[in-house]
């Protein structure tokens, strides 16, 4: 009779080792999720290693070192998720704040006195540069209805910006346009 198949192989250390190195494991993590990973990934290549897992007690040290690497691996990676998060915190900010002084209030204020759907509809176009048919398709409707919607916000907008007695020409001879034919 030769060497077991791999598959029968790998049952028999996972069965004989699986709680200790769970256990070594959970120890070392915060979390059940970050566990199940740590677990999953450990004995995901103790199957692509097989051949590599020494047998008997030395398979549990070898599968503690596995979980070990991956555990490092693991934290080195939190600790770049972490890092991006506290300058992503940082930029919006910065972000934020430059772009509350340089908007003026009365303008602002005049945005957000459109309705949701006008305030939607600007901010596709000013805020994230899309085009009438693609805002066509984000609202699920002709590039028609896209296109008429966009021209009522922009007139709303523009008799916003009137009645607040900003000077349109600021906003463009567009906005200036617009206002009059709310006028």
């Amino acid at each position: 009779m030769g060497p077991p198949e791999p598959r029968q192989l790998f049952e028999e250390i996972y069965l004989a080792h699986y709680p200790a190195v769970s256990g070594y494991i959970a120890r070392r993590t915060d979390s059940p999720d970050d566990t199940a990973d740590v677990i999953s990934e450990t004995f995901t290549t103790a199957w692509r290693r097989l051949a590599d897992i020494p047998s008997g007690e030395e398979a549990k040290l070898w599968l503690y070192g596995v979980a070990r690497r991956i555990l490092a691996n693991h934290y080195r990676a939190e600790s770049r998720r972490s890092a991006l998060a506290v300058r992503l915190r940082a930029d919006l900010t910065r972000w934020a704040h430059s772009v509350a002084e340089r908007e003026p209030d009365a303008a602002r204020e005049a945005f957000a006195r459109l309705s949701d759907d006008d305030r939607e509809l600007l901010s596709l176009v000013g805020w994230e540069g899309l085009n009438t048919a693609e805002i066509a398709k984000v609202l699920g409707c002709s590039g028609g209805a896209a296109r008429l919607r966009l021209h009522r916000a922009r007139k709303r907008l523009a008799a916003e910006l009137a009645a607040a007695d900003l000077d349109l020409d600021r906003y463009g001879s567009r906005a200036v346009a617009l206002a009059k034919e709310c006028s």
